[in-house]
Parts: structure tokens; sequence; C-alpha cells
């Protein structure tokens, strides 16, 4: 042991909910060390730059207004956010199809006569009139309508935002996300990359007296009595003993419960890390074109397709992105199935013969950069909606944030940055432990 030290909280993982966690800490005045064990910034949504080009390497979509935006006011960090207009789009048989004005409402209706079927229940849904949590998406909307391309839009749908298929993903979770939760009605992208936003709250921690250390993975967390008393850091080669009042870890519970051992979590707490999380796997394809393949600036989500959900139009707001004279694009896929095993290669491979069809010449016109399968330790969401956790772990002073402990029916990086909010309103309020 090199040094022994002391900090008001240590935050174990710089993601998305591990930075906004340290920056509302931060703005409270508490001394706080962010420390994570990549060389980066943002875990599964950094940025990494490939011949020039800032790539992500996850998630992309970033959301103004709410917890997320309300984190970087708090903290004084600048929050570059560009939003494209518009910013949704579908595209069905080659044919790009703006819902801006109209909605759901307007797609489905010039699609299936059942439309005023399907939204009827996303009203009732509003007024809080929701399934029991255990029908799927895929089942709920069967007792509605059979129409091919509606079930194609809700899989893409659900595999765009919560990297799950229709028949993996809970009704009660999919109505709530998209009648009481953001559900992307406004976003945008950040011309550094998503990179760029997590930056800014690194930065802002160490304005306000704190510090980050990254390639700094946490060891062990001591469990002293029923308490979480400090983290073991390897850093530079030299372990670091860091006390700390607070522990929040961004790595989720099942390597939280790895970290501070098994024997100090109830039985019950296990055994949910082990049979209630459901980690949702996706695949990414960058890749850009000196040619623009899609004219939409923002999202693009399409209809009948293999595997292959939506489609991003990164540089048509931020050309930052991308060398001079190149169109970049991020695309997703969701394989079959996202919660359960699949073959790599194969569910690759279904997904390129989607960008082929969708876009033909795809192979002669575009530049890879990039192919990402998210999935196992490094998922597209360490849990899927609607098989989430607790933020508190049942060891006082010791809380989880992040994509594996969401509120229900939520997702994206503003579901992280909800759970940073509720735990550090609870720390700040004294709360160690929920009565």
């Amino acid at each position: 042991m090199e040094t022994d030290t002391t900090f008001d909280a240590v935050v174990v993982g710089a993601g998305a909910g591990g930075c906004c966690a340290a920056a509302r800490l931060a703005a409270a005045g508490r001394r706080v060390l962010l420390i994570d064990d990549h060389a980066w910034l943002g875990g599964r949504a950094g940025t990494e730059v490939i011949d020039g080009y800032r790539v992500n390497m996850g998630a992309i979509a970033l959301e103004p207004g709410g917890v997320f935006e309300e984190t970087f006011a708090l903290c004084g960090a600048p929050l570059d956010i560009r939003e494209p207009k518009p910013a949704a789009v579908f595209y069905l048989d080659r044919k790009v199809v703006d819902v801006s004005r109209g909605g759901l409402g307007l797609l489905l209706g010039g699609i299936t006569k059942q439309a005023s079927k399907v939204l009827d229940q996303f009203a009732q849904a509003r007024s809080g009139s929701l399934p029991d949590g255990r029908q799927s998406t895929e089942d709920w909307l069967n007792g509605y309508t059979k129409n091919q391309t509606v079930h194609a839009i809700f899989r893409n749908l659900c595999a765009a935002i919560f990297a799950m298929n229709a028949s993996e993903i809970p009704a009660r979770a999919f109505l709530t996300y998209f009648t009481s939760k953001g559900a992307f009605k406004r976003f945008g992208f950040h011309p550094e990359g998503t990179m760029g936003a997590w930056q800014a709250l690194a930065d802002a921690v160490e304005r306000l007296g704190g510090e980050v250390w990254l390639s700094a993975p946490a060891e062990k967390i001591e469990v002293e009595n029923g308490r979480a008393r400090a983290v073991l850091v390897r850093r530079g080669g030299a372990l670091v003993r860091i006390e700390a009042e607070t522990i929040i870890t961004n790595c989720g519970p099942k390597a939280t419960v790895a970290l501070a051992g098994a024997e100090h979590f109830t039985a019950d707490y296990v055994r949910q890390t082990q049979e209630q999380l459901k980690p949702a796997a996706n695949i990414v394809y960058n890749f850009a074109s000196r040619e623009p393949l899609m004219s939409a600036p923002g999202i693009m989500t399409f209809g009948k397709t293999r595997r292959l959900c939506n489609m991003a139009n990164l540089t048509a707001t931020c050309p930052e992105l991308a060398p001079e004279g190149w169109h970049q694009y991020v695309a997703y896929a969701v394989p079959k199935p996202a919660l359960g095993d699949f073959d790599s290669e194969a569910e690759v491979a279904e997904g390129m013969e989607d960008l082929r069809e969708q876009f033909p010449g795809f192979d002669d016109k575009v530049k890879m950069l990039s192919v990402r399968v998210m999935r196992d330790d490094w998922p597209a969401q360490r849990s899927g909606a609607g098989y989430d956790m607790d933020q508190f772990t049942g060891i006082d002073g010791l809380w989880c944030v992040g994509d594996a402990v969401k509120v229900y029916g939520n997702g994206g990086t503003q579901a992280c940055a909800e759970t940073a909010k509720i735990v550090v309103e609870k720390v700040l309020a004294g709360v160690a432990a929920p009565a």
C-alpha cells in the first residue's frame, strides 16, 4: 500500500451515471474522486478517434432539458448539444417519412386501419392504465394489429431505444417510456462526440476541488460492520487506499458485488445480480461516405429489416466529427435474442445485409470505421428495461448508478443521469441507507 487518503465520496466508473454523480456531488461542495479503469471517460458511451474520425463507441444521442442538462447547469459545465431538425424520421420502402408534426398517429394511420386501436392504448397508458409487466410488447401489439410493417416499426423502436426486441421488453416498460418519460422528443449530438459531454463534467469536478483518475481500476471495496469504508485503487502500479463516507459505483451491481465481496450482501441481492439482471446487446456500425447516404439530419428508424433498427446522420449537424468532405454515420442492429446468447459473427452479417439492402451499392460507397458488438460484460445496457435493480446495495454508504438501476421504463443517457440525481440527493440528505 503506497498511500492512504480520504475523500468525501468515491465514484467508481466514469460512465454517464458516474460522471453525473461525481459532478452533482462536487457541485454540492463534496470533495469527490472519480475513477475509471479505462484511459477514457464515458465508458460504453465514450469516443475514440479512428483515421481522423471521432467515433462514438455506443450511445450517441444526448437529451437536452430534464435531469441530464440540469446536471451540467448545477456544476457550471458547458453542454454543447446540436439538435437536428427533424430529429427523428422513419425509412419505409426507401422513403423518408417525417413524423415531426403528426407523430406516431400520422405514421400508423398511413399503414393500418387498426391505428386507432393502438393509439388508444397509448392514451390509456398516459392516464395510468398499463399492462401488468408480464406481457411483452410484441404480444401486446398482437392484440390490436397483425400488420407486419407496424410490428417491424415497433420492433425497431424497441431495439433502437432499449437494445431489446419487442418480444423481450415488457409492454408496460415500453409504454411507460413513451407516455411518461422523455421518449427522445428532443435530442442532439455533441461536436466532439459524446466524449465532449463527459469531459465537461470531469473538468467541472476538478475545478470544484475533486480529482479524476483514469487508467485507475478499483480492486476492492472495503466493508466493515455493514458499511462501505474505503476503495483500493491501482494507480500507476501502486495500490492506493481511499477512505470515503460515500461510495458510488457505475460498474453495475454484479461488478459491485465482486468488488465488495458477496458475503457482505444479502442473499437476495446477490441472487438478483445473477437472475434478475438481463444485459441487452446491440451491434454498432460506424462508417463514412463521400456522397450522402441519407437526407434526414437526425436519426432514421427502419421498417422491415433483419436486424438493423436505426441510423444517425452525425455530420449533418456536427461536421467536425469527420475529416472535411466526408459524411459520417452510425447504424445500430439488435441481435435475436438481445437478452441471451447469440452468434456474433452471424448477427453482424445480418446487419450488414440490411445495410446493403437499404442502401444499394453500400460496400462501394462507404469506408467502414468500426463494427462493435456490445454484449456480455460490455453490453449496450447492463440490464434491459423492466429488469433493473435498486440503486441501494443493502450496504450502508454504498450505492449504484447507471443503466442497471434505472427508474422503471426509462432508457438512454438521460436514465443514467436520473439515477445519479436520485442517489446524490439521498447522500446529500444524509441517507446512508433507505429506511
